[in-house]
């Protein structure tokens, strides 16, 4: 499959485009990162209120993996992922022509949605790839999809530079950003004329209902909910450091009033769920006589187990969720403990994160495809994870540099395989969901971010790896216990694969 890649045909072909998808998406996501200090001064923006924006750019990602988990399954990736890039233009308009603070913070929740792209590509890559190739082909795209970060993070600073002649010698940011709109509505329309949603001859699996996802009982239904609950506290928690008095975007007030409009999303999402799932559920109203108890079995070709949905929610937690969270800190990190430079400390985040990613993701999945057990690969990336951290959290000044940056490769390979793992299984759950699954364990990557960075705001960064690494180890060894593998995990055509019936 490796010398295949660079065909680009058949599959192929819809694997670098769907890649490049996402990394568009990627780089509309992140375009005002890199230009931060120039639109604070151009603005007269403060510290405090770039927080905010940083804030404000991951707050809608969670809840929009899911609501395009849902968007997805229904209408297919074709269509979805090109209008999601066509719409990529609306925010980014609104920070190239904004004028005050608040127009920077609309355009940067409504480029949080970006982030969402993620998941359609999973979607479509599951279509064209048999089982055997799942978890390279996936790795491919999540990893050089991804890089689309670094790359914003490279260029659009160069480019705003570059075309300063157009701006009376200012710093252009405002092109910059507007460009990475354009270029992606641009790739949007060749996307839809470019891709198909399936193979020819393969019918595009839906679900018989929309709105929610499908579980097979009741016990899943509310496990459902507490995965749910996890994504809204989440949320929430995003509210905390706008109240601070240093920054001080919210009341308090406003504060109770966003956690009373997250318990009501949340509500709304539980009513939502039980109307797709009553006849598992049963009523629950205490007074029927029907209250929780269930009126439908499903057949076993249509069922799958949901504790596979949230352990792997769990291990991209563990994975991706310290990799957002540790490469926003680990140059920091680095110069401080061993008193680098700030571009020297910045080089070796880069090279940690960003650039081993192209490779240690897809080699993730390609290990996934090529080992007899993708169970087994999963709980032992996991574990690689934990250990990996916990000798982080050992690292301090009197550590040798070398071995220093040889520790934290080795940890960051973990990380970025065990996420390139994670997703050699997703699309192996059930087919016809396989929009709305990916959307729970994606937004799972960002609920890790936030509750690592909450520790680390409370704490210091060897507290944070520790933390990591233990949760790691836990998520490895229920992996262990409770994961289960596949069947048809490494079928060579595309039938649709089922896990073992569920209780």
């Amino acid at each position: 499959m490796i010398r295949r890649l660079w065909s680009f045909s058949d599959r192929y072909y819809i694997l670098h485009l769907t890649w490049f998808a996402f990394f568009l998406s990627f780089v509309v996501w992140f375009n005002m990162a890199p230009l931060a200090t120039t639109i604070q001064q151009d603005l007269g923006l403060t510290t405090e209120q770039l927080k905010v924006l940083a804030i404000c750019n991951l707050a809608l990602t969670i809840p929009a993996r899911i609501v395009v988990g849902m968007i997805l399954d229904r209408f297919g990736p074709r269509f979805v992922f090109s209008a999601l890039l066509v719409l990529a233009l609306i925010p980014c308009s609104i920070a190239a022509t904004a004028t005050n603070f608040n127009q920077l913070v609309w355009s940067s929740l409504a480029t949080g949605i970006m982030g969402s792209g993620f998941v359609v590509g999973v979607r479509m890559v599951a279509e064209w790839f048999p089982p055997q190739e799942i978890g390279f082909a996936q790795g491919i795209y999540g990893g050089w999809g991804n890089f689309g970060a670094a790359a914003a993070q490279f260029t659009l600073p160069a480019l705003a530079v570059a075309t300063t002649f157009l701006s009376n010698g200012a710093v252009n940011w405002r092109l910059a950003v507007l460009l990475t709109g354009i270029v992606a509505a641009l790739y949007g329309v060749v996307y839809f004329l470019c891709v198909e949603d399936t193979p020819p001859g393969k019918v595009y699996q839906r679900p018989q209902r929309h709105g929610a996802m499908p579980v097979m009982s009741a016990n899943s239904f509310w496990a459902m909910m507490a995965l749910d609950m996890g994504m809204w506290l989440s949320l929430g928690i995003l509210t905390f450091p706008l109240t601070q008095p240093q920054i001080h975007f919210l009341q308090g007030w406003q504060e109770l009033l966003c956690w009373g409009f997250l318990a009501g999303l949340f509500l709304l999402q539980t009513y939502k769920s039980w109307q797709v799932n009553r006849e598992v559920v049963g009523s629950l109203n205490p007074l029927n006589s029907n209250f929780l108890k269930s009126s439908k079995t499903y057949p076993s070709a249509q069922r799958y187990q949901f504790r596979q949905i949230a352990l792997l929610s769990f291990t991209y937690l563990t994975n991706f969720g310290a990799q957002l969270a540790v490469f926003s800190i680990l140059p920091m990190f680095f110069e401080q403990t061993f008193a680098l430079n700030r571009v020297t400390a910045g080089m070796l985040a880069a090279i940690s994160y960003p650039f081993l990613n192209l490779v240690s993701r897809p080699s993730g999945g390609l290990i996934s495809d090529k080992s007899s057990s993708r169970k087994w690969t999963m709980t032992l990336f996991t574990a690689g994870i934990g250990v990996g951290f916990l000798l982080m959290s050992r690292i301090n000044s009197h550590w040798s540099l070398p071995i220093a940056i040889g520790v934290t490769l080795l940890c960051a390979y973990f990380v970025q395989a065990g996420a390139g793992a994670t997703f050699s299984l997703v699309p192996l759950i059930k087919r016809d969901i396989t929009g709305q699954i990916a959307g729970i364990v994606g937004a799972y990557g960002n609920v890790g971010s936030v509750v690592y960075l909450t520790v680390y705001n409370f704490t210091n960064t060897w507290t944070l790896f520790s933390t990591m690494g233990v949760v790691a180890l836990i998520c490895a060894s229920l992996c262990g216990f409770f994961l289960q593998e596949p069947s048809a995990s490494f079928a060579e055509n595309d039938a649709i694969p089922k896990v073992e019936q569920s209780n």
